[in-house]
């Protein structure tokens, strides 16, 4: 058995996991589930864009430590119910990653990024079709956000010719929606609002696609500025102890453009 100085940091982490999920480890820890734990997947992985949004490298090796943690944390609970391990889960992304870069690893010759992609998509179809009861939008994961959803069905449809020719027919579609959705807002009918609302946001989102934009990524973006701004209203207010909820819209505005202008 290596002593802990000779152990690499990874094994030393592996070490920790095992030791919070043991008998006189961590309460919550041990009380976790697979499906516990799947908030916090999805949280981790969203600070970790928002660390490179930030352009904040040491925030950014923080993140992805804290996102490394929960791959290490489902793995030691597959491994405490002996369905698979670290090693397991390494082994089998080794033996994708081989079998999806055939340019690299064997003899195939390939160029470019384009054909690459290409014959990434390939190969992924090709294991679909090795799978019973697969279609062409099974790989899209329905635990993630809806906006990657759309963003990876369209994807997909697009691959097998279902897309629109320019990008001014997807600007087209965007118009025909608002109007569309104008009309269901006038009536009041709230479940034609939401379906009318959902196929504009869809519409959005292929023009997304159409200008190589993960709309997910751009949201985020859009989030971040507007809390920026909104940190200087806030922070102007207090400045000139002022209750801002007392202030009226015009000078909260005013606020507002002062943080566009910065």
């Amino acid at each position: 058995m290596k002593s802990n100085e000779s152990k690499s940091e990874f094994e030393k982490l592996l070490d920790v996991m095992e030791k919070l999920r043991g008998p006189e480890g961590c309460p919550w820890d041990k009380k976790q589930d697979f499906y516990s734990l799947k908030p916090y997947i999805i949280e981790e992985a969203y600070e970790v864009v928002e660390a490179l949004e930030k352009d904040d490298m040491g925030l950014l090796k923080e993140e992805l430590g804290d996102l490394l943690l929960q791959v290490i944390f489902q793995s030691q609970i597959g491994k405490e119910k002996e369905l698979f391990d670290i090693n397991d889960v390494i082994k089998g992304i080794v033996a994708k990653l081989i079998r999806r870069h055939p340019h690299v690893f064997g003899k195939e010759k390939i160029e470019t990024a384009s054909e690459v992609k290409k014959t990434w998509e390939e190969i992924k179809k090709k294991e679909r079709t090795n799978k019973k009861g697969t279609s062409i939008l099974s790989g899209v994961s329905k635990s993630q956000p809806a906006l990657n959803q759309a963003f990876e069905i369209q994807q997909k449809a697009a691959e097998v010719g279902f897309d629109w020719e320019e990008i001014d027919d997807v600007i087209l579609k965007i118009e025909e929606e608002i109007e569309e959705l104008k009309e269901v807002v006038q009536k009041k009918n709230k479940d034609r609002i939401e379906d009318e609302l959902g196929d504009l946001l869809f519409a959005v989102v292929n023009l997304s696609r159409f200008s190589n934009i993960n709309p997910e990524i751009a949201l985020l973006r859009t989030i971040n500025k507007f809390k920026k701004r909104f940190d200087h209203i806030e922070n102007m207010a207090e400045k000139n102890n002022e209750d801002i909820n007392q202030l009226s819209l015009e000078e909260l505005d005013n606020y507002w453009n002062e943080a566009k202008e910065k």
